[in-house]
């Protein structure tokens, strides 16, 4: 029997949709349209040659040296908070960064741990740097869960936060760690004479050679904090962090700085569900397992109140608060924007996000590349908005 007309039309219609669709999929273009409708730059800025920063430079000299009489390094260390358990992953860490930086200048390494380390970690530690290592003890209380923190609303919490699929949410020791690291690292007494810090975690990779010396540049060139990465965060683990922070805010408005970033912070324009959900703030942050830092902000009393303003709101535990929207919050609305430094000529890596600049100096990592994970990740790249807010200075 003959098949009418219109249907045969319609036959080859729908076959020529699927053949655009199958070619759309397994054409390169098809693909990049794809990956593209995730990027946050139409170009990104570390696909541009990235030499030095701008500014006062201090290079390596025999001043130096291990043990050098009259040495030049400054009140700084490389700081750590560490498991005896991430021993391979921190000696990773360490031979990246020995051998990209602190072999020229070296500075000290400072472990910290909520019990004692073992001769294992020193004595492998020790192996990897020509400097000085410490290894510190955190006490108590400053680990411990504050006595205000309600067992049972705590336990009720952890539920709620599971059934948002908030990672770590039940892990005690995590919000034990971002409690920690945002308000008790630098009162821990082996830092008391100490200014500047550069955090590094386990597992992290650096993949370009820094010739000058960042705490000087720091110091010289009048800067408080610097980052690599810039994210947002799930905004189902701080759900009241900024409606406390309007109400700190209230309070002391004499701390907002004039030239703050309090558009980064409040930016509704490009993750307006994000915004929405975190009840006004964008969830942009400084990704804090790279911070390179001035603990004298952390110490002035702008800091100090909020803080504890935080800590006794509960949200360390109750919610998943953690120390980088914290610290990002409090220099966003606290300290002058240009004293925040992108440090675009440090390649970095914390899985699975990269800072890697086009430079000769580097080597190990793709120009350019955010993410070596799935296409959506490149969404949640808040450098856009740092950029258009305050700069890339």
């Amino acid at each position: 029997m003959a098949i009418a007309r219109p249907v045969r039309a319609l036959a080859l219609a729908a076959a020529l949709v699927w053949c655009f669709f199958i070619w759309q999929l397994l054409s390169p273009s098809g693909t990049a349209m794809t990956k593209d409708k995730y990027l946050s730059f139409e170009r990104d800025p570390n696909l541009d040659p990235t030499g030095e920063p701008e500014g006062k430079l201090v290079r390596a000299s025999e001043d130096y040296a291990p043990g050098a009489t009259n040495s030049a390094r400054i009140n700084a260390t490389l700081l750590a908070l560490v498991r005896n358990e991430e021993l391979d992953g921190m000696l990773q860490a360490m031979r990246d960064l020995e051998r990209t930086w602190n072999h020229k200048f070296n500075y000290p390494w400072t472990f910290f741990n909520d019990v004692p380390f073992s001769e294992e970690f020193k004595k492998k530690t020790r192996a990897v740097t020509k400097a000085e290592v410490r290894y510190e003890l955190i006490p108590k209380e400053h680990w411990e869960m504050p006595s205000w923190i309600n067992q049972e609303l705590y336990d009720e919490s952890v539920k709620i936060l599971e059934e948002k699929k908030i990672q770590y949410a039940d892990k005690i020791s995590y919000h034990q760690m971002c409690r920690w690291n945002s308000g008790m690292f630098y009162k821990h007494p082996a830092l008391a004479n100490t200014q500047y810090y550069w955090r590094v975690e386990p597992n992290v990779h650096f993949f370009c050679d820094v010739d000058y010396d960042v705490f000087r540049y720091m110091q010289d060139n009048n800067k408080t904090y610097g980052f690599t990465i810039n994210l947002y965060d799930a905004p189902a683990s701080i759900t009241t962090l900024w409606p406390e922070t309007e109400k700190f805010l209230a309070e002391h408005p004499e701390y907002v700085h004039e030239n703050s970033a309090m558009n980064w912070l409040t930016d509704k324009t490009r993750r307006p569900d994000h915004t929405k959900d975190a009840n006004g703030y964008s969830t942009c942050h400084f990704w804090s397992n790279f911070e390179i830092g001035d603990m004298n902000f952390w110490r002035s009393k702008a800091y100090e109140d909020y803080f504890n303003h935080l800590d006794r709101a509960g949200g360390f535990f109750y919610e998943r608060w953690g120390d980088a929207p914290v610290h990002s919050i409090a220099l966003g609305l606290f300290e002058d924007s240009s004293k925040i430094h992108w440090f675009r000529d440090i390649g970095y890596q914390h899985i699975p996000f990269f800072n890697c600049p086009n430079s000769p100096k580097c080597k190990g990592c793709v120009t350019g590349r955010f993410t070596d994970g799935e296409a959506w990740l490149n969404r949640e790249d808040c450098r856009p908005n740092w950029f258009k807010y305050v700069g890339m200075g």
